[in-house]
């Protein structure tokens, strides 16, 4: 039983962070300029859990509003919508944020903050929200929400969502990053808290995992139009490594005709006999490099309109950014929760025992493409029964 002294320190709160006042991370959330107004639709019950991140968000972003109000009385509320308004709410008639053109990305995005029943209920009834345009994310990664249970291994907190979806729609704007590392901390000094010992949810080892929840239809049902990516990026203008990377070597492979693509793409960066060697490519892998505006023409040519593009990190599709291409769907394997706990593809694969895929591709392009065309054909085999 705690002492009345230590059992009273538990009971002062911070109510900017509403976390006990000895747990108070409020030195850790930076202030961020950003452009996007953030309206943040909240369930009143939702409003004092101790691990609500809608808080934070709020605390930190300076163009931020949060309205905190039962489902029937936000049905016939007036909400301070601007012109061009978007909700992010996922599903197949989503509209991925990373395929935003900038001059369609919205000047304002309605969050819903709750249980996953309650964002349900927002959406069902609340007629203003459904007829917002509705735009979704392709996490990385899944969530390190780990005090908090997520409906899907895929699904972000409010905070996670926030950012992901402001770095997408300002790249520009800094101190995201701090922000997440606030949340971390959060996270972090609960685990660590003695008081939390045995609490954190975890999945039973006894009870086995749906990968139908996680895994793509499009790589389930329709493995035909599966399109398996992976690019090179530049290092920078003279070494100096650059935050928006020009891709400078592209392949790729149909899933199931296996017809490959791969080609070198011109940079102004200086491809160094070190870094060359780092690509296990050849300076002559490069005499008939494409300009970017080439390589946009025949990547749109080789994919077909209702080809899924398959990749591992986000940061192979950020490539193709820098070059004008109308973007297929696209999904990014890392966010499926199969050995999650590993970060790169190459330690998934030895987890799981996965060898490779054959490719007649060069380089260490060639390799990465290989493991993930293996991964995507585990994936396929996994979510459809065909084996494990």
């Amino acid at each position: 039983m705690l002492s009345d002294e230590r059992a009273a320190s538990f009971r002062a709160r911070c109510y900017e962070c509403y976390r006990p006042t000895e747990l108070c991370f409020c030195d850790q959330i930076p202030s961020i300029a950003n452009r996007t107004q953030i309206l943040i639709l909240q369930h009143v019950k939702e409003r004092f859990h101790a691990f609500n991140t809608a808080r934070i968000v709020r605390k930190a972003l300076q163009n931020c509003e949060l309205i905190v109000d039962q489902t029937a009385r936000l049905t016939n509320r007036s909400f301070p919508f601007l012109p061009s308004t978007g909700i992010l709410y996922p599903g197949d008639e989503s509209i991925l944020l990373s395929d935003l053109p900038e001059h369609q990305r919205p000047d304002q995005l309605v969050v819903l903050d709750g249980t996953w029943h309650h964002s349900k209920t927002f959406m069902k009834q609340i007629p203003v929200l459904q007829k917002l345009p509705r735009f979704r994310l392709e996490p990385a990664a899944p969530s390190n929400y780990r005090i908090r249970k997520e409906p899907t291994e895929s699904a972000l907190s409010t905070l996670e969502a926030t950012v992901a979806a402001l770095k997408e729609l300002e790249p520009q704007t800094q101190d995201l990053d701090l922000l997440l590392k606030a949340f971390d901390y959060m996270i972090d000094s609960q685990v660590q808290h003695p008081m939390q010992a045995g609490r954190l949810r975890r999945r039973p080892a006894d009870r086995p995992w749906n990968p139908k929840a996680n895994i793509p239809t499009a790589l389930m049902s329709n493995p035909g139009k599966i399109v398996v990516a992976y690019g090179e990026a530049a290092h920078g203008i003279d070494g100096v490594r650059s935050k928006h990377r020009d891709p400078i070597y592209w392949v790729a492979q149909r899933l199931v005709t296996e017809e490959k693509f791969e080609c070198a793409i011109k940079s102004d960066s200086v491809l160094s006999s070190e870094f060359m060697q780092h690509l296990k490519l050849q300076p002559s892998s490069f005499e008939d490099a494409l300009t970017t505006e080439q390589f946009a023409q025949q990547w749109s040519r080789f994919l077909k309109p209702d080809d899924t593009v398959v990749v591992f990190n986000s940061s192979t599709l950020k490539l193709l950014d820098a070059v004008t291409i109308n973007r297929n769907p696209s999904f990014v394997m890392k966010s499926v929760n199969v050995q999650s706990d590993v970060s790169t593809l190459s330690e998934r694969m030895k987890l799981l025992d996965i060898s490779p895929a054959k490719v007649s591709h060069h380089g260490r392009a060639g390799e990465r493409l290989g493991n993930a065309i293996a991964f995507a054909q585990y994936l396929h085999r996994l979510g459809t029964g065909d084996g494990s």
